[in-house]
């Protein structure tokens, strides 16, 4: 165990039994505990493996490279349908990780086995027809808030993209970049503190984030 990852498990207000419950079974394969985007990660020499991570209505473990594995219980899940690499198994008690122990445990080891061959996923590259057209325009106006998006990781670009083009209205869809032109221009992702943590994340709780 990393002692310095003990306060997710103790600060957790939420799936607090069901996490520290997925930690034991995790360090149990071998990996290694560090703390990563605020939550616990667990690697295999150096290379992410799967994570903990909780939500409202269920804990879950991400594979990295979720996409990979061969999920023969068809337990895996597709957080949503931009995701392209990692999977969830999801969690809702302490009686179904216990009964899950070892389809968990092998899962983790075939995902290792992904890590020693040295295998890759395939990444769609964001094209020009994924780019909201008033984002576009934006761009064309203001060479500095291109310069700073480009700077922007592609999980954070896209979940711009995502979020900008959502509206079916034009007159919304430029709300919302106009809105958030700051906090792109401070090189900050949509759900970006100004901490630099994730609001979603349990050692930030969004009290100076930059925006509602």
């Amino acid at each position: 165990m990393n002692t310095k990852v003990d306060f997710y498990f103790n600060a957790a207000e939420q799936w607090q039994e069901e996490s520290k419950h997925l930690r034991l079974i995790l360090l149990d394969c071998g990996l290694d505990e560090e703390l990563k985007w605020g939550v616990p990660c667990y690697t295999f020499h150096k290379k992410n493996i799967v994570l903990i991570h909780a939500f409202k209505n269920y804990c879950a473990l991400l594979f990295h490279k979720g996409v990979l594995l061969s999920d023969e219980k068809g337990i895996l899940i597709q957080q949503t349908k931009n995701v392209q690499s990692a999977r969830q198994i999801r969690f809702t008690s302490v009686k179904e990780i216990a009964k899950l122990q070892l389809v968990v445990k092998a899962y983790v080891f075939e995902a290792i086995e992904v890590e020693r061959a040295g295998l890759k996923v395939e990444i769609k590259k964001i094209s020009v027809q994924d780019v909201p057209e008033e984002l576009q325009n934006m761009f064309k106006e203001n060479a500095v808030l291109k310069t700073a998006f480009d700077g922007l990781t592609p999980g954070r670009q896209r979940a711009y993209f995502l979020y900008f083009g959502e509206p079916k209205q034009a007159k919304t869809r430029q709300t919302r970049v106009e809105k958030y032109m700051p906090r792109i221009l401070k090189g900050k992702g949509l759900n970006d503190c100004i901490c630099g943590l994730s609001k979603r994340m349990p050692n930030c709780d969004g009290s100076h984030k930059m925006l509602e």
